[in-house]
């Protein structure tokens, strides 16, 4: 797609750069063209021609970037996808971990405190 819109701008401003010389050389080159004169209704014809290739070269460009756009979108929302279950796993190994220490740290502290004298009668 990327090819075609790059043709299609290159043809826009391929015609209407010969579009250009021929109509700034008109008078040297009517002859080769058996043009007796230039008249409104021609110039409009090529301008109408012209606009019709740009509108072309424009739908083409609109619709690459909306594709490129389409996928933009999909692979943001994977991403998100992807962050969302990293998080989620991430946050399911810090619950383990804080559980396995605070049954460890209640196991040292029975371990590490002196225990009370029973007072026995």
């Amino acid at each position: 797609m990327k090819k075609i819109t790059s043709i299609f701008q290159l043809l826009v401003a391929l015609f209407f750069g010969v579009a250009l010389v021929f109509f700034l050389a008109f008078d040297s080159v009517k002859n080769g063209f058996n043009i007796e004169e230039l008249t409104a209704g021609k110039v409009v014809v090529w301008m109408l021609v012209g606009f019709v290739i740009y509108l072309l070269a424009w739908l083409f460009q609109s619709m690459y970037a909306k594709g490129l756009n389409k996928k933009i979108m999909k692979m943001e929302s994977e991403n998100n996808s992807l962050k969302a279950k990293l998080y989620d796993i991430e946050q399911g190994r810090k619950s383990k971990v804080s559980e396995e220490r605070t049954n460890v740290s209640e196991d040292e502290k029975d371990s590490s405190v002196i225990k009370p004298r029973q007072n026995i009668k």
